[in-house]
């Protein structure tokens, strides 16, 4: 089968999450058969939840469209390196790939700082690959933080 990234369709999330007034962060979770079971941006400030965040509200809808707790097979692709928060959730939810943009030394939780999935607690390591569409991602949060700081 050959691979389809689905990039595009988390930056459109990202996009429409910076015009809300969100950090523009954006997800989509894919199904083993390539369809989009769910997609959310960041919606931290929206709903006052610290834990509202794309990949957090990808994953419950997700789970939630397929009645599970678990996402087995699934992919997950994110416009920012996960949190330390969001990467205990993609673990718990035993999705097996994770695709990200840009980095995040600041506050990652894959390859950066917390790197929850190299602890031993961790009871589930998805497969990971970053860069999809870093520059793209990395212009967007730049373009956002530079507008707020006017």
């Amino acid at each position: 089968m050959e691979f389809r990234s689905y990039m595009n369709e988390a930056l459109d999330e990202a996009r429409a999450a910076a015009d809300r007034g969100e950090v523009p962060v954006g997800a989509v979770v894919v199904s083993p058969r390539g369809q989009i079971v769910a997609r959310a941006g960041n919606r931290t400030r929206e709903l006052h939840d610290p834990s509202a965040h794309a990949e957090m509200l990808a994953i419950r809808e997700a789970c939630a469209a397929l009645g599970s707790e678990r996402l087995p097979g699934h992919d997950l692709y994110v416009t920012l390196e996960p949190c330390a928060m969001c990467a205990a959730a993609i673990a718990a939810a035993r999705v097996a790939r994770l695709y990200f943009g840009a980095s995040d030394p600041k506050s990652g939780g894959v390859l950066d700082g917390a790197r929850v999935f190299t602890h031993p607690q961790s009871h589930h390591t998805p497969e990971v690959y970053d860069g999809l569409a870093s520059a793209e991602a990395e212009t967007l949060l730049r373009r956002f933080f530079a507008d707020r700081r006017g």
